[in-house]
Protein backbone atom coordinates (compact mmCIF):
# COMPACT_ATOMS: atom_id res chain seq x y z
CA UNK A 1 0.00 0.00 0.00
CA UNK A 2 3.24 2.37 0.29
CA UNK A 3 1.86 2.75 3.89
CA UNK A 4 4.86 3.78 6.35
CA UNK A 5 4.56 1.38 8.69
CA UNK A 6 6.25 1.07 12.81
CA UNK A 7 7.25 -2.40 13.24
CA UNK A 8 4.97 -3.85 16.19
CA UNK A 9 7.81 -4.31 19.22
CA UNK A 10 5.27 -4.46 21.58
CA UNK A 11 5.51 -8.23 22.35
CA UNK A 12 8.70 -8.20 23.23
CA UNK A 13 9.29 -4.97 24.76
CA UNK A 14 6.70 -5.11 26.97
CA UNK A 15 5.76 -8.90 27.80
CA UNK A 16 3.18 -10.10 30.47
CA UNK A 17 5.88 -10.76 32.98
CA UNK A 18 6.86 -7.19 32.96
CA UNK A 19 5.13 -6.47 35.83
CA UNK A 20 5.20 -6.66 39.92
CA UNK A 21 5.12 -10.48 41.62
CA UNK A 22 2.16 -9.20 43.86
CA UNK A 23 -0.23 -8.75 40.89
CA UNK A 24 -0.03 -12.81 40.49
CA UNK A 25 -0.46 -13.44 43.77
CA UNK A 26 -3.18 -11.11 43.85
CA UNK A 27 -5.01 -12.68 40.74
CA UNK A 28 -4.21 -16.19 42.19
CA UNK A 29 -6.73 -15.21 45.13
CA UNK A 30 -9.22 -14.15 43.23
CA UNK A 31 -9.47 -17.18 41.01
CA UNK A 32 -8.98 -19.37 43.99
CA UNK A 33 -12.32 -17.08 45.91
CA UNK A 34 -13.83 -17.20 42.45
CA UNK A 35 -13.85 -13.93 41.81
CA UNK A 36 -11.50 -13.81 38.67
CA UNK A 37 -14.56 -12.98 36.04
CA UNK A 38 -16.55 -10.40 38.28
CA UNK A 39 -16.31 -7.37 36.31
CA UNK A 40 -14.28 -4.66 37.44
CA UNK A 41 -13.35 -1.35 36.49
CA UNK A 42 -9.84 0.46 37.15
CA UNK A 43 -8.61 3.97 36.91
CA UNK A 44 -5.26 5.79 35.89
CA UNK A 45 -4.70 8.41 36.82
CA UNK A 46 -2.11 11.55 38.37
CA UNK A 47 -2.03 13.14 41.91
CA UNK A 48 -0.39 16.50 40.85
CA UNK A 49 0.43 18.45 38.03
CA UNK A 50 4.19 17.72 37.00
CA UNK A 51 7.21 20.25 37.29
CA UNK A 52 4.76 22.55 39.21
CA UNK A 53 3.21 23.75 36.71
CA UNK A 54 -0.58 23.39 35.62
CA UNK A 55 -1.16 20.72 33.00
CA UNK A 56 -0.11 17.35 31.73
CA UNK A 57 -0.02 15.67 28.22
CA UNK A 58 -1.06 12.39 27.98
CA UNK A 59 1.03 9.90 26.07
CA UNK A 60 1.82 6.30 25.76
CA UNK A 61 -1.76 4.96 25.06
CA UNK A 62 -0.59 3.53 21.81
CA UNK A 63 1.90 1.60 23.68
CA UNK A 64 -0.56 0.59 25.95
CA UNK A 65 -3.06 -0.52 22.96
CA UNK A 66 -0.19 -3.00 21.69
CA UNK A 67 0.44 -4.07 24.98
CA UNK A 68 -3.28 -4.99 25.60
CA UNK A 69 -3.65 -6.60 22.24
CA UNK A 70 0.02 -8.92 22.61
CA UNK A 71 -1.22 -9.27 26.01
CA UNK A 72 -0.95 -13.42 26.36
CA UNK A 73 1.04 -15.96 28.45
CA UNK A 74 3.57 -18.49 26.79
CA UNK A 75 4.59 -22.08 28.20
CA UNK A 76 8.25 -20.37 29.18
CA UNK A 77 6.38 -17.28 31.02
CA UNK A 78 4.20 -19.92 32.69
CA UNK A 79 7.11 -22.39 33.72
CA UNK A 80 8.21 -19.54 35.27
CA UNK A 81 5.56 -18.53 37.68
CA UNK A 82 5.20 -21.67 38.87
CA UNK A 83 9.00 -21.38 40.04
CA UNK A 84 8.58 -18.31 41.90
CA UNK A 85 5.09 -18.28 43.26
CA UNK A 86 4.53 -19.98 46.16
CA UNK A 87 4.33 -23.83 46.04
CA UNK A 88 0.95 -24.24 47.21
CA UNK A 89 -0.38 -22.65 44.83
CA UNK A 90 -2.86 -24.87 43.14
CA UNK A 91 -1.34 -26.22 39.53
CA UNK A 92 -4.77 -25.36 37.74
CA UNK A 93 -3.92 -21.58 38.14
CA UNK A 94 -1.54 -21.84 36.14
CA UNK A 95 -3.54 -23.38 33.23
CA UNK A 96 -6.14 -20.45 33.86
CA UNK A 97 -2.70 -17.97 33.42
CA UNK A 98 -1.68 -19.95 29.83
CA UNK A 99 -5.20 -18.82 28.46
CA UNK A 100 -5.94 -15.89 29.26
CA UNK A 101 -5.72 -12.37 27.16
CA UNK A 102 -7.01 -9.07 27.24
CA UNK A 103 -10.35 -10.13 24.59
CA UNK A 104 -12.93 -9.30 27.44
CA UNK A 105 -11.02 -5.91 28.19
CA UNK A 106 -12.22 -2.51 27.34
CA UNK A 107 -10.32 0.55 27.46
CA UNK A 108 -11.50 4.69 27.76
CA UNK A 109 -9.11 6.97 27.14
CA UNK A 110 -7.81 10.22 26.12
CA UNK A 111 -6.45 10.63 22.72
CA UNK A 112 -2.64 10.62 22.59
CA UNK A 113 -1.27 14.37 23.19
CA UNK A 114 -4.21 15.75 24.63
CA UNK A 115 -3.62 18.21 27.51
CA UNK A 116 -4.50 16.71 31.12
CA UNK A 117 -5.13 17.89 34.68
CA UNK A 118 -4.33 16.13 38.29
CA UNK A 119 -6.82 13.97 39.88
CA UNK A 120 -9.00 13.36 36.51
CA UNK A 121 -8.76 9.48 35.18
CA UNK A 122 -6.23 9.14 31.77
CA UNK A 123 -7.53 5.71 31.53
CA UNK A 124 -10.49 3.58 32.22
CA UNK A 125 -9.39 0.06 31.99
CA UNK A 126 -12.70 -2.38 32.61
CA UNK A 127 -12.86 -6.30 32.65
CA UNK A 128 -12.34 -9.48 34.50
CA UNK A 129 -11.28 -8.86 37.88
CA UNK A 130 -7.90 -11.08 37.66
CA UNK A 131 -7.23 -9.72 34.58
CA UNK A 132 -7.22 -5.78 34.94
CA UNK A 133 -5.45 -6.25 38.09
CA UNK A 134 -2.70 -8.05 35.78
CA UNK A 135 -2.30 -5.20 33.64
CA UNK A 136 -1.61 -2.49 36.39
CA UNK A 137 2.02 -2.24 36.55
CA UNK A 138 2.35 -2.44 32.62
CA UNK A 139 -0.11 -0.01 32.05
CA UNK A 140 1.89 2.36 34.79
CA UNK A 141 4.95 1.63 33.19
CA UNK A 142 4.05 2.89 29.98
CA UNK A 143 1.85 5.93 30.48
CA UNK A 144 4.14 7.25 33.55
CA UNK A 145 7.50 8.36 31.85
CA UNK A 146 5.98 9.21 28.21
CA UNK A 147 3.61 10.88 29.78
CA UNK A 148 6.07 13.25 31.47
CA UNK A 149 8.84 13.53 28.86
CA UNK A 150 5.73 14.89 26.67
CA UNK A 151 4.69 17.08 28.98
CA UNK A 152 8.33 18.23 29.27
CA UNK A 153 8.97 18.83 25.53
CA UNK A 154 5.45 20.77 25.75
CA UNK A 155 6.69 23.48 28.59
CA UNK A 156 10.25 23.34 26.34
CA UNK A 157 8.56 24.60 23.59
CA UNK A 158 6.24 27.19 25.19
CA UNK A 159 9.46 28.66 26.95
CA UNK A 160 10.75 28.58 22.91
CA UNK A 161 8.11 29.99 21.09
CA UNK A 162 6.04 29.02 18.35
CA UNK A 163 9.34 29.87 15.86
CA UNK A 164 12.00 28.33 16.96
CA UNK A 165 12.81 25.17 15.99
CA UNK A 166 13.58 22.31 18.81
CA UNK A 167 15.85 19.13 18.28
CA UNK A 168 16.15 16.63 21.09
CA UNK A 169 19.57 14.93 21.30
CA UNK A 170 18.91 13.25 24.79
CA UNK A 171 20.23 9.76 23.75
CA UNK A 172 23.23 9.32 25.27
CA UNK A 173 21.94 10.52 28.27
CA UNK A 174 19.00 8.59 28.45
CA UNK A 175 17.84 5.73 30.90
CA UNK A 176 18.88 2.93 28.91
CA UNK A 177 18.20 2.34 25.29
CA UNK A 178 14.68 2.43 25.84
CA UNK A 179 14.49 5.74 27.29
CA UNK A 180 16.27 6.71 24.54
CA UNK A 181 13.54 5.49 22.32
CA UNK A 182 10.80 6.46 24.24
CA UNK A 183 12.02 10.16 24.97
CA UNK A 184 12.72 10.67 21.17
CA UNK A 185 9.38 9.79 20.20
CA UNK A 186 7.08 11.24 23.17
CA UNK A 187 9.11 14.55 22.85
CA UNK A 188 8.44 15.08 19.42
CA UNK A 189 5.07 14.27 20.18
CA UNK A 190 5.17 16.75 23.24
CA UNK A 191 6.58 19.31 20.13
CA UNK A 192 10.17 19.07 19.01
CA UNK A 193 10.91 19.02 15.32
CA UNK A 194 14.06 17.12 15.09
CA UNK A 195 15.72 14.52 17.00
CA UNK A 196 19.39 12.90 16.70
CA UNK A 197 17.82 9.43 17.50
CA UNK A 198 18.54 7.40 14.20
CA UNK A 199 16.65 4.34 15.64
CA UNK A 200 13.85 6.85 16.41
CA UNK A 201 13.43 8.29 12.47
CA UNK A 202 13.55 5.02 11.71
CA UNK A 203 10.64 3.32 13.84
CA UNK A 204 8.46 6.55 14.19
CA UNK A 205 9.34 8.89 11.31
CA UNK A 206 10.72 11.70 12.86
CA UNK A 207 12.86 14.19 11.30
CA UNK A 208 16.55 13.42 12.25
CA UNK A 209 19.30 16.10 12.45
CA UNK A 210 22.99 16.21 13.05
CA UNK A 211 26.92 16.77 11.44
CA UNK A 212 29.87 16.76 13.80
CA UNK A 213 31.06 16.48 17.22
CA UNK A 214 34.36 18.23 18.79
CA UNK A 215 35.80 14.94 18.39
CA UNK A 216 36.03 15.30 14.32
CA UNK A 217 37.18 18.71 14.62
CA UNK A 218 40.38 18.26 17.02
CA UNK A 219 41.17 14.57 15.26
CA UNK A 220 42.46 16.70 12.26
CA UNK A 221 45.77 18.57 12.68
CA UNK A 222 46.88 20.00 9.06
CA UNK A 223 46.13 20.78 5.85
CA UNK A 224 47.80 17.60 4.56
CA UNK A 225 45.26 15.42 6.21
CA UNK A 226 42.39 16.69 3.57
CA UNK A 227 41.20 14.17 0.97
CA UNK A 228 40.35 14.04 -1.43
CA UNK A 229 41.56 18.41 -1.51
CA UNK A 230 39.14 18.74 -4.91
CA UNK A 231 35.27 19.61 -5.52
CA UNK A 232 33.22 19.92 -8.02
CA UNK A 233 30.98 23.20 -9.03
CA UNK A 234 27.46 22.47 -9.33
CA UNK A 235 27.11 23.98 -12.76
CA UNK A 236 28.43 20.81 -13.83
CA UNK A 237 31.87 21.79 -14.88
CA UNK A 238 33.67 18.52 -15.01
CA UNK A 239 36.92 19.73 -13.94
CA UNK A 240 37.38 19.36 -10.07
CA UNK A 241 38.39 23.12 -8.38
CA UNK A 242 41.26 23.08 -5.83
CA UNK A 243 39.13 23.37 -3.03
CA UNK A 244 41.99 24.13 -0.44
CA UNK A 245 43.25 27.21 -2.60
CA UNK A 246 39.96 28.67 -3.06
CA UNK A 247 39.51 28.37 0.92
CA UNK A 248 42.50 29.91 1.53
CA UNK A 249 42.16 32.87 -0.65
CA UNK A 250 38.57 33.44 0.63
CA UNK A 251 40.19 33.36 3.78
CA UNK A 252 42.40 35.69 3.67
CA UNK A 253 39.83 37.81 2.50
CA UNK A 254 37.47 37.59 5.48
CA UNK A 255 40.12 38.11 7.75
CA UNK A 256 40.85 41.45 5.51
CA UNK A 257 37.47 42.80 6.16
CA UNK A 258 36.89 41.38 10.31
CA UNK A 259 40.34 42.89 10.85
CA UNK A 260 41.52 39.61 11.92
CA UNK A 261 44.51 37.74 13.33
CA UNK A 262 45.50 34.83 10.56
CA UNK A 263 48.30 33.78 12.99
CA UNK A 264 45.75 32.36 15.50
CA UNK A 265 43.08 30.85 13.30
CA UNK A 266 43.86 26.80 13.84
CA UNK A 267 44.14 24.95 10.83
CA UNK A 268 43.60 21.53 12.39
CA UNK A 269 40.37 23.30 12.24
CA UNK A 270 40.39 24.45 8.99
CA UNK A 271 41.11 20.88 8.08
CA UNK A 272 38.84 19.03 9.81
CA UNK A 273 35.69 21.81 8.12
CA UNK A 274 37.34 21.44 4.48
CA UNK A 275 36.92 18.08 4.81
CA UNK A 276 33.62 18.04 5.44
CA UNK A 277 32.46 20.28 3.47
CA UNK A 278 34.13 17.95 0.56
CA UNK A 279 32.23 15.24 1.72
CA UNK A 280 28.91 17.20 2.62
CA UNK A 281 28.52 20.07 -0.11
CA UNK A 282 25.17 20.76 0.59
CA UNK A 283 25.01 20.15 4.45
CA UNK A 284 27.49 22.50 5.93
CA UNK A 285 27.07 22.73 9.37
CA UNK A 286 30.35 22.80 11.30
CA UNK A 287 31.00 22.76 15.02
CA UNK A 288 32.82 26.34 15.70
CA UNK A 289 33.87 26.81 19.17
CA UNK A 290 35.98 23.62 19.48
CA UNK A 291 38.98 26.19 20.14
CA UNK A 292 37.81 30.10 19.63
CA UNK A 293 34.76 31.37 18.19
CA UNK A 294 35.52 34.94 17.62
CA UNK A 295 39.25 33.74 16.56
CA UNK A 296 39.12 31.25 14.34
CA UNK A 297 35.95 28.86 14.30
CA UNK A 298 34.01 31.54 12.81
CA UNK A 299 36.40 32.87 10.07
CA UNK A 300 37.16 29.11 9.08
CA UNK A 301 33.42 28.50 8.29
CA UNK A 302 33.10 31.72 6.49
CA UNK A 303 36.09 30.72 4.19
CA UNK A 304 34.95 27.91 3.66
CA UNK A 305 30.98 28.57 3.32
CA UNK A 306 32.13 31.73 0.75
CA UNK A 307 33.88 29.07 -1.36
CA UNK A 308 31.03 26.22 -1.46
CA UNK A 309 28.35 29.67 -2.57
CA UNK A 310 31.14 30.13 -5.14
CA UNK A 311 31.22 26.90 -6.74
CA UNK A 312 27.45 26.85 -6.77
CA UNK A 313 26.60 25.03 -3.50
CA UNK A 314 24.48 26.21 -0.18
CA UNK A 315 26.23 25.97 3.32
CA UNK A 316 23.49 25.44 6.04
CA UNK A 317 24.83 26.97 9.43
CA UNK A 318 26.40 26.50 12.43
CA UNK A 319 26.25 25.10 15.32
CA UNK A 320 27.24 27.06 19.46
CA UNK A 321 28.47 24.41 22.10
CA UNK A 322 29.94 26.56 24.92
CA UNK A 323 30.26 30.08 26.76
CA UNK A 324 27.20 32.85 26.28
CA UNK A 325 25.29 31.84 23.36
CA UNK A 326 23.28 34.64 22.88
CA UNK A 327 26.03 37.15 22.94
CA UNK A 328 27.70 34.57 20.93
CA UNK A 329 24.85 34.01 18.28
CA UNK A 330 24.48 38.20 18.19
CA UNK A 331 28.41 38.26 16.94
CA UNK A 332 28.17 35.68 14.57
CA UNK A 333 25.03 37.12 12.60
CA UNK A 334 26.67 40.29 12.45
CA UNK A 335 29.80 38.85 10.66
CA UNK A 336 27.09 36.42 8.29
CA UNK A 337 25.46 40.38 7.54
CA UNK A 338 29.07 41.90 6.82
CA UNK A 339 30.11 38.85 4.52
CA UNK A 340 26.62 39.37 2.87
CA UNK A 341 26.65 42.62 1.67
CA UNK A 342 30.83 42.83 1.17
CA UNK A 343 30.84 39.86 -1.10
CA UNK A 344 27.22 40.25 -2.28
CA UNK A 345 26.21 37.16 -1.39
CA UNK A 346 22.18 37.72 0.41
CA UNK A 347 21.80 34.30 1.17
CA UNK A 348 24.63 34.56 3.66
CA UNK A 349 22.87 36.81 6.57
CA UNK A 350 19.79 34.03 6.62
CA UNK A 351 22.67 30.79 7.56
CA UNK A 352 21.68 28.97 10.54
CA UNK A 353 22.57 29.07 13.56
CA UNK A 354 22.41 26.52 16.21
CA UNK A 355 22.67 26.14 20.06
CA UNK A 356 23.56 23.58 22.27
CA UNK A 357 25.30 23.79 25.92
CA UNK A 358 23.02 22.22 28.30
CA UNK A 359 19.98 23.62 27.80
CA UNK A 360 17.44 23.87 30.77
CA UNK A 361 13.56 25.16 30.53
CA UNK A 362 14.87 28.33 32.53
CA UNK A 363 17.82 29.05 30.16
CA UNK A 364 15.21 28.34 26.81
CA UNK A 365 12.97 31.25 28.73
CA UNK A 366 15.92 33.33 29.49
CA UNK A 367 16.85 32.97 25.55
CA UNK A 368 13.33 34.99 24.36
CA UNK A 369 14.64 37.66 27.28
CA UNK A 370 17.99 38.51 25.69
CA UNK A 371 19.13 39.30 22.35
CA UNK A 372 20.03 36.15 20.32
CA UNK A 373 19.71 35.07 17.03
CA UNK A 374 19.47 31.32 17.29
CA UNK A 375 17.41 29.63 14.78
CA UNK A 376 17.89 25.98 16.40
CA UNK A 377 18.22 24.88 19.41
CA UNK A 378 19.04 21.61 20.60
CA UNK A 379 18.63 20.04 24.22
CA UNK A 380 19.77 16.99 25.33
CA UNK A 381 19.94 16.16 28.99
CA UNK A 382 17.04 18.54 31.11
CA UNK A 383 14.67 16.83 28.80
CA UNK A 384 14.98 13.46 28.34
CA UNK A 385 15.84 13.04 32.19
CA UNK A 386 13.46 15.55 33.73
CA UNK A 387 15.74 16.90 36.25
CA UNK A 388 12.85 19.16 37.56
CA UNK A 389 10.56 16.05 38.36
CA UNK A 390 11.73 12.36 38.19
CA UNK A 391 8.40 10.99 37.96
CA UNK A 392 4.64 11.93 37.03
CA UNK A 393 3.14 9.35 39.96
CA UNK A 394 0.32 8.05 38.14
CA UNK A 395 -1.38 5.91 39.88
CA UNK A 396 -3.92 3.04 38.97
CA UNK A 397 -7.13 2.71 41.60
CA UNK A 398 -9.95 0.68 41.82
CA UNK A 399 -13.23 2.26 41.47
CA UNK A 400 -15.87 -0.58 40.73
CA UNK A 401 -16.60 -4.27 41.11
CA UNK A 402 -19.75 -5.92 40.16
CA UNK A 403 -21.64 -2.32 39.28
CA UNK A 404 -20.88 -0.97 42.83
CA UNK A 405 -18.86 1.65 43.32
CA UNK A 406 -15.14 1.31 45.22
CA UNK A 407 -13.05 3.81 47.22
CA UNK A 408 -9.85 4.24 48.96
CA UNK A 409 -9.74 6.52 51.79
CA UNK A 410 -6.06 6.26 53.50
CA UNK A 411 -4.49 7.33 55.91
CA UNK A 412 -3.15 10.24 53.78
CA UNK A 413 -6.01 12.53 52.68
CA UNK A 414 -4.16 12.98 48.95
CA UNK A 415 -4.50 9.35 48.11
CA UNK A 416 -8.15 9.24 49.13
CA UNK A 417 -9.57 8.57 45.76
CA UNK A 418 -13.41 9.12 44.12
CA UNK A 419 -15.28 6.33 43.62
CA UNK A 420 -17.11 4.78 40.60
CA UNK A 421 -16.87 5.53 36.83
CA UNK A 422 -16.97 9.37 35.42
CA UNK A 423 -18.21 11.17 33.09
CA UNK A 424 -16.20 13.78 31.54
CA UNK A 425 -17.19 17.10 30.19
CA UNK A 426 -15.99 19.87 27.48
CA UNK A 427 -18.07 23.56 27.88
CA UNK A 428 -17.00 25.34 25.14
CA UNK A 429 -17.93 29.08 24.78
CA UNK A 430 -19.33 31.40 21.77
CA UNK A 431 -15.75 31.45 19.87
CA UNK A 432 -15.27 27.85 20.18
CA UNK A 433 -12.72 27.49 22.61
CA UNK A 434 -13.14 25.43 25.98
CA UNK A 435 -14.06 27.55 29.56
CA UNK A 436 -14.53 24.93 31.97
CA UNK A 437 -14.18 20.85 32.15
CA UNK A 438 -15.78 18.86 34.50
CA UNK A 439 -16.76 15.65 35.38
CA UNK A 440 -19.48 13.99 37.02
CA UNK A 441 -20.79 10.15 37.96
CA UNK A 442 -21.45 8.55 34.44
CA UNK A 443 -24.79 7.65 35.47
CA UNK A 444 -25.31 11.24 36.18
CA UNK A 445 -24.55 12.49 32.53
CA UNK A 446 -27.72 11.54 30.59
CA UNK A 447 -29.49 14.94 32.73
CA UNK A 448 -26.07 17.03 33.21
CA UNK A 449 -26.42 18.46 30.23
CA UNK A 450 -30.32 20.15 31.19
CA UNK A 451 -28.89 20.94 34.63
CA UNK A 452 -25.62 23.43 34.16
CA UNK A 453 -24.75 25.12 37.43
CA UNK A 454 -23.99 28.12 35.32
CA UNK A 455 -24.57 30.19 31.56
CA UNK A 456 -21.79 29.20 28.68
CA UNK A 457 -22.35 31.79 25.64
CA UNK A 458 -21.68 28.61 23.64
CA UNK A 459 -22.32 24.58 23.92
CA UNK A 460 -21.75 21.75 26.29
CA UNK A 461 -20.08 18.81 24.48
CA UNK A 462 -20.03 15.37 25.98
CA UNK A 463 -16.76 14.02 25.01
CA UNK A 464 -17.11 10.24 25.81
CA UNK A 465 -17.39 9.31 22.20
CA UNK A 466 -17.90 6.05 21.57
CA UNK A 467 -16.28 4.12 18.43
CA UNK A 468 -14.89 0.77 17.96
CA UNK A 469 -11.30 0.95 17.33
CA UNK A 470 -8.31 -1.85 15.96
CA UNK A 471 -5.06 -0.73 16.62
CA UNK A 472 -3.14 0.51 13.39
CA UNK A 473 0.80 0.02 12.95
CA UNK A 474 1.11 3.38 11.18
CA UNK A 475 2.13 6.67 11.76
CA UNK A 476 -1.20 8.04 11.21
CA UNK A 477 -1.27 8.04 15.34
CA UNK A 478 1.32 9.78 15.93
CA UNK A 479 0.88 12.47 13.28
CA UNK A 480 -2.25 13.12 14.98
CA UNK A 481 -0.65 12.93 18.25
CA UNK A 482 1.12 15.74 17.44
CA UNK A 483 -1.25 17.84 15.43
CA UNK A 484 -3.32 17.61 18.74
CA UNK A 485 -0.58 19.05 20.81
CA UNK A 486 0.20 22.06 19.00
CA UNK A 487 -3.40 23.23 18.73
CA UNK A 488 -4.07 22.44 22.92
CA UNK A 489 -1.05 24.42 23.47
CA UNK A 490 -2.08 27.41 21.50
CA UNK A 491 -4.82 28.05 24.12
CA UNK A 492 -6.63 25.09 26.15
CA UNK A 493 -3.47 24.78 28.74
CA UNK A 494 -3.80 28.34 29.79
CA UNK A 495 -7.80 27.16 30.60
CA UNK A 496 -8.14 26.76 34.76
CA UNK A 497 -9.07 22.59 34.61
CA UNK A 498 -12.04 21.20 36.55
CA UNK A 499 -11.32 17.66 34.89
CA UNK A 500 -9.91 17.16 31.41
CA UNK A 501 -10.70 17.51 27.95
CA UNK A 502 -12.30 14.48 25.96
CA UNK A 503 -12.34 10.69 26.51
CA UNK A 504 -12.65 8.61 24.07
CA UNK A 505 -13.60 4.66 23.67
CA UNK A 506 -11.69 1.80 22.09
CA UNK A 507 -12.63 -2.00 22.18
CA UNK A 508 -8.83 -4.03 22.37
Amino acid sequence: SGELQVPDISASRVPPLLTDLYQFTMAYAYWRAGRHQEPAVFELFFRDNPFGGGFSLFAGLHDCQLFLRSFRFTDEDVEFLRSVLPPATDPAFFQFLRGLDCSGVTLRSVPEGTVVFARVPLMEVAGPLAVVQLLETSLLCLVNYASLVCSNAARFRLAAGPRRKLLEMGLRRAQGPDGGLTASRYTHIGGFDLTSNVQAGFLFGIPVAGTMAHSYVTSFTSLEEVWPQTLVAVNGDPDPVDFISLTKGWLSRVCELLAAEPGKIREGELAAFLSYAIAYPQNFLPVIDSYSVGCSGLLNFCAVALALYELGYRPVGVRLDSGDLCRQSVDVRHVFRLCSEHFSIPAFDSLVIVGTNNISEQSMAELNKKENEINVVGVGTHLVTCTKQPSLGCVYKLVEVRGRPRMKISEDPEKSTVPGRKAVYRLIDAEGEGVVYTMISQKMHSSYCRRLPFNIPGCVRLLLIIMQFRVILDLYMMFASVFNVQNYLKTEWLCYPLAIFKMFFWTI
